[in-house]
């Protein structure tokens, strides 16, 4: 836990400057360096499949803030929300053999995961939740990726200052036992300001690395085509795309 905390405090007193440090080429690299570093530490320290910590439900928080986007007015996710999400799919594409389109009843029908963890916001703050949801491993094995598939994409359907919202993670994050997409927060159906109604829990990452709003799971082979080519929103804005903590 105590390594876990410094990781986090050391994580957001750097990405607070990431961007000023980015602007200059010699800043570009250095980011790159330390983030290679960060990864490769953080995957020796810890086994592929070690767990985050969870806590006993008394733990949970009181009150679970949302962050960045809570209320998204773009495509039709107003009506959506309307609808009670009735309408609601979400689809397993991109570098698989068997592509999926599945419903909220689908997603609450496969085996689920329940994980009282803590979040842990970049900007400093954490609270502690109780998720639910199915593993994105069970996805990913009935979609049945194909051997070039590197990297899991998530698309959004929030938009943040006119782009599209998303993120991505490796293999080895994409069948963490941990990595859920989570459709309940404390025994009850994801509040809109906490991603309704899908989001990915990504629970040894920080905490935009938890796509909200979820509408499609895409494998890839590289991120360097996507948006900005360094396989985030916040990344492509001078964030690390590896966030381990």
């Amino acid at each position: 836990m105590k390594r876990r905390n410094f990781l986090v405090a050391a994580g957001a007193a750097f990405l607070a400057g990431c961007n000023k440090v980015a602007e200059s080429a010699p800043g570009a690299k250095l980011l790159s360096a330390a983030e290679s570093w960060h990864k490769t530490a953080h995957r020796f320290l810890t086994d592929r499949e070690a767990l985050a910590p969870e806590y006993p439900r008394s733990a949970i928080s009181p009150y679970f803030r949302g962050n960045g986007s809570t209320d998204p007015t773009n495509g039709d996710y107003q009506a959506q929300a309307a609808s009670d999400f009735a309408d609601w799919r979400l689809e397993v594409r991109g570098l698989v053999e068997t592509p999926l389109t599945l419903t909220l009843d689908n997603i609450r029908r496969l085996p689920q995961r329940t994980q009282v963890t803590r979040h842990d916001c970049v900007e400093g703050w954490s609270a502690i939740g109780e998720w639910t949801g199915p593993q994105l491993s069970v996805l990913l094995e009935a979609a049945k990726l194909r051997p070039e598939a590197r990297y899991i994409v998530f698309r959004c359907a929030d938009e943040l200052s006119g782009a599209r919202y998303y993120e991505s993670v490796d293999l080895v994050d994409a069948y963490h036992p941990q990595t859920i997409i989570a459709h309940r927060l404390n025994g009850e159906p994801l509040p809109i300001k906490n991603g309704a109604p899908l989001r990915m829990r990504i629970e040894r990452q920080l905490g935009y690395k938890h796509a909200k709003y979820l509408t499609a799971i895409e494998a890839v082979a590289s991120l360097d085509d996507l948006y900005g080519g360094h396989g985030g929103y916040w990344e492509d804005r001078g964030y690390q795309w590896y966030a381990g903590i």
